[in-house]
């Protein structure tokens, strides 16, 4: 046969429906006629930006136990000073420096109101029944001559006839309570660092706001005034407001907003560089809203989650910045009480009296912890990159 005659013979392709015929039995299909099909409806709720961060700040144990702290302290804060029979400014002078004494803890031995000192043995009939116990005696040797001294416990409660009071945290020298002195002067420091925290954070977003979004002339003289005012020594500029408008708290929260809402002006113009130019901005724009309409309700609730993280890490800044400036004795003028005046007041006496700083500085340490915990926490649940995890 020749090549012309030849013939290329194409296999029929198969049909699909005969090839699943042959797999699967007809009997087994069902006809349906006059019924509509839908696809399986999609059970479940939508989750929003926030409720999505609150389930995943749910999962952060640390950030839980963080923010119990932080409320612990407010709720001490505010009614700390209503639990105690004495008042703030009441002084006991004969019950000055005493140890704590706690009811239930001073039937284990802890803080029962003892303190061990090292005094001379004929000094003992002095103390009389508020010797507890003698731990050890010794000679001291004092220019050639022999005198015996005993390590003893001695109940100061009972040596001040003071057994029907209770100080849970001791007194200070004049024989105020520390208890009442201590969540007194955290209320003060808490109150300092929240309202100062809030007018930091409505200038900062506000010239933020600004500065980002005009950008170009505005945008570069308004950092360079940020940049000159943040320039100036903080230390420097708060002796000087101090010294001219005296120590207070009004004093202190003006000190506070002079430069702490550059950090956060800083953030938000970020923001507003990396928003202002999206589609739904533009479109917004070209159907003729205002800026302010373009700023306020467009682009800013994009930076909610890092302007909640930012304040919450800046509270922790101004309380340490308050106890700072008071340690250095230009705090709140006596007898008002904060942290950091009483950590001043109790470094005098550390040595005879350790209770006066022990207390003030484990408040202080315990809000820095926690609010540092509980702003990582929030840092993590507002990050868009973890959402699903």
């Amino acid at each position: 046969m020749s090549k012309k005659n030849m013939k290329l013979e194409v296999p029929k392709p198969l049909d699909a429906q005969e090839v699943l015929k042959e797999k699967i039995p007809p009997e087994m299909f069902e006809q349906v006629a006059g019924e509509k099909i839908f696809d399986q409806e999609i059970e479940g709720e939508a989750i929003g930006f926030f409720k999505d961060a609150y389930l995943r700040f749910k999962k952060n144990k640390a950030a839980i136990g963080a923010a119990w702290i932080i409320l612990f302290i407010i709720f001490m804060a505010i009614f700390g000073p209503m639990m105690s029979p004495y008042h703030f400014r009441e002084q006991h002078t004969s019950f000055g420096t005493m140890p704590p004494r706690i009811p239930i803890l001073e039937n284990f031995g802890i803080a029962d109101g003892c303190v061990t000192m090292d005094i001379f043995e004929a000094d003992l009939e002095e103390f009389g029944d508020a010797v507890k116990e003698i731990k050890s005696e010794y000679i001291w040797n004092y220019k050639g001559r022999e005198i015996k001294k005993v390590i003893a416990d001695i109940d100061m409660y009972e040596y001040k006839d003071a057994k029907e009071h209770y100080f849970i945290f001791g007194t200070d020298n004049i024989g105020r309570d520390l208890f009442v002195r201590l969540w007194r002067g955290t209320r003060i420091s808490l109150l300092i660092g929240f309202i100062s925290v809030m007018i930091n954070c409505v200038i900062g977003v506000t010239y933020g706001s600004i500065s980002g979004y005009y950008g170009g002339k505005v945008d570069m003289v308004m950092q360079r005034f940020a940049e000159i005012l943040g320039g100036i020594p903080f230390l420097v500029m708060s002796i000087l407001f101090i010294m001219v408008l005296g120590a207070g708290v009004s004093s202190f929260i003006l000190v506070l907003i002079i430069t702490g809402w550059i950090g956060m002006s800083r953030m938000i113009r970020a923001q507003f560089y990396r928003y202002k130019d999206y589609e739904y901005v533009m479109a917004s724009r070209t159907m003729g809203a205002k800026d302010r309409t373009l700023i306020f309700r467009h682009i800013l609730p994009n930076a909610i989650g890092p302007i909640i993280t930012q304040a919450t890490f800046a509270v922790p800044s101004a309380i340490f910045s308050e106890s700072f400036l008071s340690y250095l004795g230009l705090g709140i003028q006596a007898p008002e009480p904060s942290i950091g005046v009483l950590l001043a007041e109790g470094q005098r006496v550390l040595t005879s009296s350790p209770h006066l700083t022990l207390f003030p500085a484990l408040v202080v340490s315990a809000l820095m912890l926690a609010f540092n915990m509980f702003g990582n926490g929030l840092r993590d649940a507002f990050d868009p990159r973890m959402r699903g995890l």
